[in-house]
């Protein structure tokens, strides 16, 4: 039913209300068939008619517009404010409660942008949560329903939202394929701020399916957008995963100056949730390249690590960066304080993507190993494959295949081993 449609059923539900026909209601200024028609909704009244019939109807004008009066749209306005507010501050279950009962609000079906706000916020606070297949039913429905209503800003900020859960629940083609439905049309649009960071969001789906040519290709024009734009979303998002493509693709050393500029104009703009998601990115990419440097690894991770609590991140990045946090004390010759981080988020690990099981086993294993408890370790990395076999076949299943190959090996469980490192290698297609 359109906004147009809704105006009519209000004004007719407001004259019955009165007991006035509809040659009543228009007298003197309009006619009966004018008030007919705008009724049945084959009329658009002006702003002008809209507010002598309000007159009439003694009611506000708010009200034949929006479907609520001046006092419960600000009420409205103010119970979004605060989800979001609570989707910021990281308390992420609160917002999703607050958005949930904002979406069921009937006050809120003629309000088509609160409506899409209070959509889109319930989404971003799902995924918050780790509810991947919520939040992608939440994306699809609000594009289904609003497709007319949504302005391009909208649009596309649902489309990278959607194609960042389908990647990280595993499912790649579709990540791939509602980001290229914009930017690899016939047409390309203009580049913007917001499709470079649309871009980078696509960019992270090609990688995660190993498709590095092509990653390596649209991080250069990624790059190339965001110099023209100079503007620093652009320069964020551009910098960031073309750090992430370029480590991919062998080149640590030339990734940590990118991730670097990223890091520095991401801390001028503030924004809590990226500045300690891209902090995150950088103390990992600095780990695989230079492991030697551990200690600063592990110093940039515990300052993640509380920037993540008190954000809007998702549970996704809080447990990759203790995973990661992990993997640093591990590297420091400390795997009691490892083991700690780990078995300390075995409840968040078990309700993630298989993929993530899969890395949390294996880091357990290696840990495990790393203590002499051998039979455990063994256990573990078994616990693990049976993940890595449900998970999709992506670089990184093969990268997780190849790292519990080299466990095999130091534990050795030479058959075990063999089959790990060609598990990997089928991963990436050979």
């Amino acid at each position: 039913m359109t906004g147009q449609d809704l105006i009519g059923q209000r004004i007719k539900a407001m004259r019955r209300q009165r007991g006035l026909s509809q040659a009543q209601l228009a007298h003197p200024e309009l006619s009966d068939s004018y008030i007919s028609l705008i009724e049945s909704g084959k009329r658009t009244p002006t702003a002008a008619v809209l507010e002598l019939l309000a007159s009439k109807l003694d009611c506000s004008l708010s009200y034949l517009v929006n479907g609520v009066t001046a006092e419960q749209l600000q009420e409205l306005e103010l119970e979004l404010n605060y989800a979001k507010i609570a989707l910021d501050n990281g308390e992420v279950q609160e917002a999703r409660r607050r958005y949930g009962e904002l979406v069921a609000d009937p006050n809120l079906a003629g309000l088509a942008q609160l409506r899409q706000e209070a959509e889109y916020g319930l989404a971003l606070a799902m995924e918050a949560c780790g509810d991947l297949d919520a939040a992608v039913a939440t994306l699809n429905g609000l594009r289904a329903s609003a497709a007319d209503t949504m302005t391009p800003e909208r649009r596309i900020a649902v489309t990278m939202a959607l194609s960042r859960c389908y990647r990280e629940r595993g499912d790649l083609a579709a990540a791939v394929q509602v980001g290229e439905q914009i930017l690899c049309g016939p047409v390309r649009p203009a580049w913007t701020d917001e499709l470079v960071e649309l871009g980078a969001t696509l960019l992270s789906a090609y990688l995660a399916r190993g498709d590095l040519l092509r990653a390596g290709q649209f991080a250069a024009e990624l790059l190339a957008a965001a110099e023209v734009l100079n503007t620093p979303r652009a320069i964020v998002a551009a910098n960031w995963n073309a750090a992430i493509t370029a480590e991919h693709c062998g080149r640590g050393e030339e990734a940590l100056p990118l991730v670097e500029r990223a890091l520095a104009v991401q801390g001028e703009i503030g924004e809590p949730r990226n500045l300690a998601r891209l902090r995150l990115a950088y103390a990992i990419l600095l780990l695989r390249v230079r492991p030697s440097e551990a200690a600063t690894c592990r110093d940039l991770l515990l300052r993640a690590q509380r920037e993540l609590t008190d954000s809007a991140a998702s549970t996704i990045d809080n447990t990759r960066c203790t995973l990661y946090l992990a993997r640093a004390e591990l590297a420091l010759g400390r795997p009691e304080e490892a083991l700690r981080l780990i078995e300390g988020i075995s409840e968040v690990l078990a309700g993630t993507s298989n993929e993530t099981r899969a890395e949390g086993r294996i880091l357990l294993g290696q840990t495990l190993a790393a203590l002499g408890r051998r039979e455990e370790a063994s256990r573990e990395l078994a616990a693990a494959e049976e993940w890595l076999r449900r998970a999709p076949v992506t670089r990184q299943t093969a990268a997780s295949w190849a790292a519990l190959a080299e466990i095999r090996a130091d534990l050795d469980d030479h058959d075990d081993c063999v089959e790990a490192y060609q598990r990997a290698l089928v991963s990436v297609g050979l």
